[in-house]
Parts: structure tokens; sequence; C-alpha cells
């Protein structure tokens, strides 16, 4: 079995901001196999994705974004899978919207999720994605922008990083994550989101 977790925090007031892109990706790939969220033996909302050669659980943790990693590691512990078929959905401001990048582990890299999940699981050694949503204004407090909801005029472009990174979640299922990473940590093609100035 294979264990893609989104990250967000729950709750309408932060639907559409950029730190719920994690979410937003899980959900196009429910959307995508017909599955519908539902309750978990962990805090967070799962669904099963069948199709694939194995079964695949896809999870929203209901706990913040600083605390995703106690459901993360009880739905890992749970269904016993190993850290290397687990995949983390994250956002990153350090990368320009559009741009994604596929690791096979590493440090949290100052994300709060990702250092969560890295303490509550006791290793780094697990692969993530990490979707770009731009630093935006640079004299921005960097907790308001990630929390502040997505203008329209940008709600495209992350739509369409959303549906790619699903794409590379996919890959991930089906061919591994060496296939992922050589895929997709490439520049967009043209015509397809790039990154900000």
């Amino acid at each position: 079995m294979k264990l893609i977790v989104g990250l967000g925090n729950p709750g309408a007031r932060y639907r559409d901001t950029y730190h719920n892109i994690g979410f937003e990706v899980v959900d196009v790939l429910a959307r995508r196999g017909g599955v519908e969220f539902g309750s978990s033996p962990a805090d967070a909302l799962a669904a099963r994705l069948r199709g694939f050669a194995e079964e695949v659980l896809l999870a929203k943790p209901l706990t913040f974004m600083n605390l995703s990693g106690g459901a993360t590691a009880h739905l890992a512990r749970f269904y016993r899978i190993d850290p290397a078929s687990l995949l983390v959905v994250v956002d990153d401001v350090a990368l320009g919207a559009g741009r994604l990048r596929i690791r096979k582990a590493g440090s949290a890299g100052g994300h709060n999720g990702l250092r969560s999940i890295v303490e509550c699981l006791g290793t780094d050694q697990f692969p993530r994605l990490r979707v770009g949503v731009g630093r935006g204004d640079p004299r921005r407090d960097l907790a308001s922008r990630v929390l502040s909801r997505i203008p329209a005029e940008e709600r495209a472009r992350l739509r369409e990083s959303a549906e790619r990174a699903a794409d590379a979640a996919e890959a991930f299922i089906t061919r591994g994550i060496d296939a992922a990473m050589n895929e997709f940590n490439r520049e967009p093609a043209q015509g397809a989101p790039g990154p900000e100035d």
C-alpha cells in the first residue's frame, strides 16, 4: 500500500489559501479516482484509491499544519506502510508558482508540517512533493502570505499546479520515486505555469 498525505489546515477559514495546496492535490486525486473522503483510524480524512497495481490511501490530516505528524505517523503505523511508500505533498514558498520538486528524503527545510512528520515518524527518509506557491512580496510576513486566500488572478495557475502535482503523485504510485523525479523536477514546459519573477 502507498500513502499520499496532503498537508493543509482544516476548516472553511483556510480553504483556498496557499498553505492548503497539499489538500488540493489529494482532492484532485480523489476526484480522478471517483472516491470521497471519510473517516480513518487517525485524526484525518482518508479515501482509498483503486485501479492501481497496489492499493493507495489518500489522507488529509484534520490537525493544523504544525501537528500533521501525529495523524500521518498513526496511519503509516496502522497500515504498516514503509516510509519509502509515503508521499507527503506540501506548499513551498521558495519555489515559484508552477514549479514542483520531488525528493526521496531530506530535512524539513523550514516547513513546519514536514518538521512535525519527521519528528513523529522518527525519520526524514520519506518522499515529499513540494508544490511551488511563490514567496510573493518579500516585505510581507511569510505566515500571513501562506495563510492568505489565493487571489482570483492566481487561482487558475495554482489549479494547474495542483493537477500537475497530482500527475506527479500518480507517477510515484505507478512508476516509483525515481521516475517521478526525472519527469517532474524539470522546468514546466512552454505554456505551462512558470516561476514567479
